[in-house]
């Protein structure tokens, strides 16, 4: 079976590690200092941020029951990002500011759409044989 580390898992975790990094910082600064302006997406980019660090960990192989860990985080990703990418294209104005799914992480590069499948993808590929 494969391993995060090395080779491409190591890619991924790392991937995921600044996700979990940038999302965490940004959410902190909008709760912080515009907290009143956009709660709904600041609190949808902070949920995105702990999402990203459970992903992190799990494919990192940290704690009791990383793979158990890593499915439910990038497949709750997956969910979040295509429901909040669906809203924030079919009516902008129920998120005043962007969150890091919003237009389906257009604002990143649409990364936060591809690394689920990503994720799900390695997942797979290192699961164990019958």
């Amino acid at each position: 079976m494969s391993s995060t580390s090395s080779g491409a898992g190591r890619v991924l975790v790392a991937v995921y590690g600044v996700f979990a990094l940038a999302a965490t910082a940004r959410s902190l600064v909008q709760l912080f200092t515009k907290a009143d302006e956009a709660p709904l997406a600041y609190t949808l980019s902070a949920l995105a941020a702990v999402v990203y660090i459970a992903a992190t960990l799990g494919l990192a192989e940290v704690g009791p029951s990383p793979r158990r860990l890593a499915w439910a985080a990038v497949v709750f990703e997956l969910v979040g990002v295509l429901s909040v990418g669906t809203l924030t294209v079919l009516d902008p104005q129920l998120f005043p500011d962007a969150t890091v799914w919003s237009a389906y992480g257009a604002g990143y590069g649409w990364l936060p759409l591809v690394l689920p499948f990503a994720g799900i993808a390695w997942l797979w590929h290192t699961r164990r044989s019958a």
